[in-house]
């Protein structure tokens, strides 16, 4: 009797899923309630740290744009004895650098601090895992190569303060404008909105545009029969009516004279000196300023480049060989 009462208890203590008397059997081994109750608690988990590292995330960019903020007030009130360092647009753009590469180092300690919790929380042991793993471990350090290295030349190029946000640099053959520096890469917008990424380890060459004076030309295309002399003056009348309108041109304008442009066309040219920046604009200013008073002395330009052919050298014809010989005739 007392047999039979345990036999029945159990027969109530399994569940029955299906009609399978096997697959219940299976699906008996698992508790389900318990995997239900580690799934909802480790998405609960995850949710809450995901929350926390979001409100860190936010709070730390406030704190860094407070603290750069007062650090831009600090730069402008001091003072340094190279002239370049002393000018405010310097300052911001040292000051926007520093910024951006401190909230992307930020950005990426965040990042991984989560990912990290968020495998502990799983049950995925990370450290463990890259510690055990030594093929994995070695195609890590592999493919880390490139990374340590955009952020060794990103370093550098921070520390030996060659570029900053906000200057006009071509950077290999990209040119255009810093829009940020980042830990791996550097991006550069050009003149038509394209932004370009370049990684810092790909960095070779670097000219930047924006420190110093910077040497502008403007050519004014003529024709072989223009009246070069007529216009050299006109040009040169320009820039002494110009002289002091704009402080951007440093000195006076050189009318340099005529010369051959890459397209093999003719031109005067005139050198510019200009604030780093402005060369553009004072560059159009000038040559439109040329372009009216070149029309207004009735002087007729080329409406597209023409291109000046020298003349070869006339080559002596050689006797050909039939005009060598004599030619004899003969008649029976």
């Amino acid at each position: 009797m007392h047999y039979s009462l345990v036999l029945t208890a159990t027969d109530d203590a399994i569940k029955q899923y299906t009609k399978n008397t096997f697959l219940n059997n299976f699906l008996n081994k698992f508790d389900f309630d318990q995997i239900l109750w580690n799934l909802t608690t480790k998405v609960i988990s995850i949710i809450l740290i995901s929350v926390l590292f979001l409100i860190i995330a936010e709070t730390g960019k406030k704190i860094i744009a407070h603290f750069f903020k007062k650090y831009q007030i600090k730069m402008k009130s001091s003072k340094s004895d190279n002239p370049i360092d002393n000018s405010e647009l310097m300052v911001r753009r040292r000051n926007k650098t520093i910024y951006t590469l401190t909230q992307n180092a930020f950005y990426y300690l965040v990042i991984f601090f989560w990912l990290y919790s968020i495998l502990s929380i799983i049950g995925i042991p990370v450290g463990t895992l890259i510690a055990g793993a030594g093929i994995f471990s070695l195609a890590i350090g592999l493919g880390a190569q490139g990374f340590v290295s955009d952020i060794v030349s990103g370093f550098f190029i921070i520390f030996e303060h060659q570029i900053d946000v906000g200057e006009h640099v071509i950077i290999n053959s990209t040119n255009g404008i810093v829009a940020a520096i980042g830990l791996r890469t550097t991006q550069i917008r050009s003149q038509n909105g394209t932004l370009n990424f370049i990684p810092n380890r790909d960095i070779t060459t670097i000219s930047n545009l924006s420190r110093g004076n910077i040497s502008t030309l403007v050519n004014i295309r003529i024709m072989p029969d223009s009246p070069i002399k007529q216009i050299e003056d006109i040009m040169a009348d320009v820039n002494e009516k110009l002289d002091g309108s704009d402080a951007n041109v440093i000195g006076l304008p050189v009318v340099f004279g005529t010369v051959y442009l890459t397209d093999g066309s003719l031109a005067i040219q005139t050198v510019i000196t200009a604030r780093s920046g402005t060369e553009s604009k004072v560059q159009a200013i000038y040559l439109a300023a040329y372009l009216k008073a070149i029309n207004d002395a009735n002087i007729a330009l080329p409406m597209s480049p023409q291109t000046v052919k020298v003349p070869a050298k006339p080559q002596k014809k050689s006797k050909s060989a039939t005009e060598a010989l004599p030619i004899s005739t003969n008649t029976k």
